[in-house]
């Protein structure tokens, strides 16, 4: 093999357009162009979404919401969600994943509400706890690690 003999597969490549070259080809004359007019000149035709002059779509239609730049945004399980779980567990968000009560983590990570309640002994590893959350797991006899 040489390298001035390799080709691309067969229907990998297309032919390109060769505009103006006959009457025969389909787009002699005016190159597919039509007659004059805007469209027919070099850097003719409107933008995207323009409407002749009338009022867009795009500013016709009203602005809604807001999206906050700087919100955190965390993965919430509550309290009556580790119930689940056997006395004395550890309980990290990877655990909480693949018990399928997660279904995944957000970027900054999980957070522990205090919903419901909690009878047994867990220790539990979040990147933040609620104070009700906190003060449930304690009075059960578990601990909390922030992480």
């Amino acid at each position: 093999m040489r390298i001035d003999t390799i080709s691309p597969e067969k229907g990998a490549t297309k032919t390109r357009k060769r505009l103006g070259r006959g009457i025969g080809s389909g787009l002699g004359k005016t190159s597919g162009k039509g007659h004059k007019g805007q469209n027919a000149r070099s850097g003719g035709g409107v933008r995207p979404g323009f409407e002749g002059g009338q009022m867009p779509l795009t500013r016709r239609l009203p602005k809604r919401g807001f999206n906050n730049l700087f919100k955190k945004e965390f993965s919430i399980v509550n309290l009556e969600a580790l119930e689940a779980f056997e006395d004395g567990a550890t309980i990290t968000p990877e655990i909480l994943l693949n018990a399928g009560i997660l279904s995944k983590i957000e970027p900054f990570g999980l957070k522990i509400l205090g919903d419901g309640q909690l009878t047994k002994k867990l220790t539990v590893h979040a990147h933040k706890f609620t104070k009700s959350a906190e003060a449930k797991i304690l009075e059960a006899g578990g601990k909390v690690e922030v992480l």
